[in-house]
């Protein structure tokens, strides 16, 4: 692979992305249609006591729709909450993708990766969700940025006709793994797939470390599956380290959420709002989130 991103490439990073002048002003200027996205947690960040089902109860108490699984050895029982509560799992965290570089100059640590990958996607299937949220990868001293990239994408590869069988796309998040670090970037890694079992799921607070998710929406634009919604703070991240730039409720960091979401209205989306987000510990701190998102919806 040439590693020099030359004028030509640029152009190609795909058609909507080119156009992308022309196309975005005219749709922000279009009038706000009533907004049809639905909310849902991330089950990770779900740290009250009780069962899973007395876990998925107080979710839907607090006024989500749906929860997005972890793909581990609790599925059934996940499976048969979400059943019995009437939540929807609109996507599967992949459980792997940290442990098992798909990147690793290790082959066997790929194949883990790639194993954790179809299990993803398979649970997805039979929770009914439409999409696997999934890290493709880790730039660090052991691996480049320019072996990431082609190894990851091989790799991907092999599990596209998983994908389309089981009918789950794999939707790529932007995270702090040193890699795909610019929307144009993320737009092409996607587009170089050339198909439709692949996107984006796209994490508004992890950006605000070195940009601003209404920059990233309108250039990734459709192939956004689903969103992340959390905040971060700059502040605490310079005064107190990095990762306290979490420490933050929502409402009270940084994203501006009025340019947030109206960039989400200008690429159409209407899918799940999934809340990443501190303090869902108690039935009350859920509904604290539910609302916040209520206020997001509406700005």
């Amino acid at each position: 692979m040439n590693s020099s991103f030359s004028r030509r490439d640029f152009l190609k990073v795909s058609g909507s992305t080119v156009a992308l002048a022309a196309v975005v002003p005219s749709a922000f200027s279009q009038p706000a249609k009533k907004r049809e996205i639905k909310k849902a947690i991330m089950w990770g960040t779900v740290a009250m006591k009780g069962s899973i089902l007395e876990k998925f109860t107080a979710v839907k108490n607090a006024g989500f729709a749906g929860v997005e699984a972890t793909s581990h050895p609790d599925r059934e029982e996940i499976f048969a909450a979400a059943k019995a509560t009437g939540l929807k799992v609109p996507s599967v965290c992949c459980d792997t993708h940290w442990a098992h570089n798909l990147a690793s100059p290790d082959a066997e640590e790929r194949k883990r990766g790639f194993d954790g990958l179809t299990l993803a996607l398979q649970d997805a299937k039979k929770f009914g969700a439409s999409s696997v949220l999934f890290v493709p990868c880790s730039v660090n001293e052991n691996v480049s940025y320019g072996d990431a990239y082609l190894r990851s994408q091989e790799e991907l590869r092999k599990a596209l006709p998983i994908a389309e069988e089981c009918g789950v796309k794999i939707a790529i998040e932007n995270v702090w793994n040193n890699f795909l670090l610019s929307p144009l970037e993320m737009a092409r890694y996607i587009d170089e797939f050339k198909s439709p079992w692949i996107g984006s799921h796209f994490d508004v607070g992890n950006v605000l470390r070195y940009g601003w998710p209404e920059q990233w929406i309108p250039v990734l634009g459709k192939r956004i599956q689903k969103f992340h919604i959390k905040e971060f703070s700059r502040k605490k991240m310079q005064n107190a380290g990095l990762a306290k730039g979490f420490d933050v409720n929502l409402l009270e960091g940084d994203n501006d959420w009025p340019a947030v979401m109206k960039a989400v209205d200008g690429i159409g989306y209407d899918g799940w709002f999934i809340a990443e987000q501190r303090g869902a510990d108690s039935p009350e701190g859920l509904k604290k989130i539910s609302d916040a998102m209520d206020k997001i919806l509406a700005s």
